[in-house]
């Protein structure tokens, strides 16, 4: 209930919100560069010494009285032309259990090149995540996860397409010791300040005690630039095959501005 109501006070927004909306501001280092509502990131990174946070809710459905809530937060700080600090602050609430902090993670994404034959622009982006989250709760892992993924971003005019491919290695515990991820995802615009975003992603099966099956599953949405430095998104989540649960989601990311002088 409480994420239905997000979702249906954020479209409320983004429709208001579109009415005023500003140019395209692709040029102004306050504008938004949202790497939700996909699983997927592009390879850009903020601008040096600005602050941009992305932050929502997601609705998990994994049965017909089992719904799990995820508040997802990341604080993106520009430390150089290419290179951004990635800050992962989750918030979870599984089946049955009470609210609380997940797996705190720490990453830096760094872009290698603009605009390779064939790949366009690529980055890298390594990672560590912490077991904060109580795994009796539900609320993460257990383990600590050393990760890296690898990104190939192609832009077409006004269209996009973000490739992702990511390992993670964990330390003893419950979950598998080594996890895969790939990830494509699409988007473009529709009208004014509207857009969508498609993705189709994948989680390839894993071994061991709690080894699970391999996962495909499909996001989709609209998307609201709503001024320059916000934009909000929401839509769905189906899964294609494997454990996926149906979900629904909506966010908001925000450019708070420069903190900092890079030189």
């Amino acid at each position: 209930m409480l994420t239905d109501t997000l979702i249906a006070f954020l479209i409320l927004v983004a429709v208001a919100a579109a009415a005023v909306a500003q140019t395209d501001t692709s040029s102004n280092p306050r504008a938004v560069m949202p790497e939700r509502p996909t699983v997927a990131t592009h390879a850009f990174t903020v601008a040096p010494g600005y602050v941009e946070i992305e932050t929502g809710a997601e609705r998990d459905r994994f049965g017909p009285s089992a719904n799990a809530l995820v508040f997802p937060t990341v604080v993106k700080v520009g430390l150089g032309t290419r290179a951004q600090l990635d800050i992962d602050l989750p918030v979870v609430k599984s089946p049955g259990s009470s609210i609380g902090i997940g797996d705190v993670g720490v990453g830096v994404k760094y872009r290698i090149v603009d605009d390779a034959p064939l790949l366009g622009a690529v980055a890298v982006v390594p990672s560590i995540k912490a077991p904060t989250g109580d795994d009796n709760l539900g609320r993460g892992s257990g383990t600590t996860d050393v990760s890296i993924v690898a990104i190939s971003s192609h832009k077409f005019g006004d269209f996009s397409i973000d490739l992702n491919a990511g390992y993670t290695r964990r330390t003893s515990g419950p979950a598998p010791s080594s996890a895969t991820l790939w990830t494509a995802s699409f988007g473009g615009p529709i009208a004014a300040q509207f857009g969508w975003v498609l993705e189709c992603f994948g989680y390839p099966g894993t071994g061991g005690q709690f080894g699970q099956s391999p996962t495909v599953a499909v996001l989709a949405g609209p998307t609201v630039l709503a001024t320059q430095s916000v934009a909000l998104d929401v839509g769905i989540i189906v899964p294609v095959r494997g454990p996926q649960p149906h979900a629904l989601y909506a966010g908001l990311v925000y450019n708070v501005g420069r903190i900092f002088s890079v030189h």
